[in-house]
């Protein structure tokens, strides 16, 4: 008993000289980056703790709030799964009013969203554009219809009419990474503007097409022809239910048809009249002009699509960073308990669960699901405790595999002007680390960050 006893002695002591070590070689590691010439304007954040014992093995600014870009993207998921489920679907259902006679709907046809920001993605067999027309026309036809004399209504089912959340700045907003959602969504959002450009530098640039079909815009081209090899430097300038925008920057010379995407102004309105392009090629007859209400206490149900489950869709979040996803979810969460799909609600939702499980809710200051607002800030201790919240639940795994490998480490990446900032786990270990303000390349930053982040392995 008396050996056992020693042996218990001499592991807990061996840990705790082990855990020092590991302490005093961060310690230098940050020393060191602090005092690079990158970081001398800058504020540094880094919280470690034990995955087992759950003790802090090194801090720096933990409880100071940070930007910490699309890092924080993982309070959204890990509050998606516990508020939602793993297995959450989204339901986007086809019906129509008025009675069916020979062949002739006088009434209108309706597509009742909940949200589901993969209607009409490219990322599942199942929720690709010409599938889902495929599905609900055929179910159109089985019904009898031939001929619709009414409208073809996306019905947002109550979500709020403003797409984007407050804080997004100008320049995000009409690029497909600052895409809105609304209660219908379709292709992500998303469109892919062609461009040509000239031989030389200066050059103007000319629109070739967009894909799908951008309905009722005006797209003002500015960009001109950059030097050779100069990359994608164009943006898009085109706000929620706009329909004038701008396109200004550069690309380089010599192309035919360079891409650059954009997000839909009005996604409601953007499908409903690619799906009225969809049914007229598979002969839908549809009435010009129509005039007929809507009666949404007779509806009939034609069909219901579901989306993949949430935890599917959360591997696309965090492995591709899609703002979108993360937007909404946020405001699902709103709708499932509070019924309001806002993106406050889902907010005041997120910040009161984790304000129950002891985060205070001054060190998670959120304005949005993605991290896409330079307003929102994020203590790195707050972050680190979510994460490490996450390794004892049952959808873990999921949410683990979700997370890119950097570094040789699975960890989530963030990154907006002046800020880079990554959390995850390694060897033991849970943190979260970020950078404020750096100067000079962002690539530089990073491989000095990874130093860090070494001493962990």
């Amino acid at each position: 008993m008396k050996r056992v006893v020693q042996f218990v002695t001499y592991l807990m002591l061996f840990g705790f000289a082990n855990g020092q070590g590991l302490t005093n070689k961060l310690a230098n590691a940050v020393k060191l980056l602090e005092s690079d010439n990158q970081m001398k304007s800058a504020l540094f954040g880094l919280y470690v703790v034990d995955q087992n014992s759950g003790s802090v093995i090194f801090e720096r600014n933990s409880s100071v709030g940070f930007m910490f870009a699309s890092s924080q993207k993982v309070i959204t998921s890990i509050s998606a799964f516990e508020l939602l489920g793993n297995d959450f679907r989204y339901e986007t259902t086809i019906g129509y009013d008025g009675k069916i006679t020979g062949g002739s709907l006088p009434g209108n046809l309706y597509v009742t969203g909940s949200g589901d920001p993969t209607l009409g993605s490219w990322r599942y067999d199942n929720t690709k554009e010409q599938t889902v027309f495929n599905k609900w026309i055929a179910a159109i036809k089985q019904a009898g219809i031939k001929q619709i004399g009414g409208n073809i209504i996306a019905d947002n089912n109550n979500w709020e009419t403003q797409t984007i959340p407050g804080g997004w700045i100008w320049d995000d907003i009409g690029n497909y990474y600052g895409a809105g959602v609304a209660g219908v969504n379709w292709r992500e959002n998303q469109y892919d503007l062609k461009l040509r450009s000239g031989h030389k530098v200066g050059d103007k640039t000319t629109i070739v097409a967009t894909e799908p079909r951008l309905y009722d815009t005006q797209l003002n081209n500015e960009v001109t022809t950059g030097k050779a090899g100069s990359g994608d430097n164009a943006y898009i300038y085109l706000p929620p239910y706009s329909t004038t925008g701008y396109i200004r920057g550069t690309i380089p010379p010599n192309e035919s048809a360079f891409t650059i995407s954009g997000s839909f102004p009005d996604p409601s309105k953007q499908f409903t009249l690619l799906f009225v392009d969809e049914l007229k090629k598979q002969g839908i007859e549809i009435a010009e002009n129509a005039d007929a209400k809507s009666v949404y206490s007779k509806i009939t149900p034609l069909a219901t699509h579901l989306s993949p489950s949430l935890d599917s869709m959360n591997y696309w979040f965090l492995r591709k960073s899609i703002n979108l996803y993360g937007e909404a979810f946020v405001k699902t969460i709103g709708h499932e308990k509070k019924q309001e799909a806002s993106t406050d609600a889902g907010l005041h939702v997120i910040k009161s669960f984790w304000s129950r499980n002891g985060i205070d809710t001054t060190s998670i200051k959120m304005v949005d699901g993605s991290g896409l607002s330079p307003v929102n800030r994020v203590a790195p201790a707050a972050l680190g405790t979510i994460m490490q919240y996450a390794r004892s639940k049952p959808w873990f795994s999921s949410f683990y595999n979700a997370l890119p490998l950097y570094n040789g480490i699975k960890m989530k990446s963030g990154t907006i002007g002046g800020a880079k900032s990554f959390t995850g786990y390694v060897n033991g270990y849970t943190f979260a680390i970020v950078v404020n303000n750096y100067n000079g390349s962002t690539a530089e930053i990073v491989r000095k960050i990874y130093r860090v982040l070494d001493v962990l392995k």
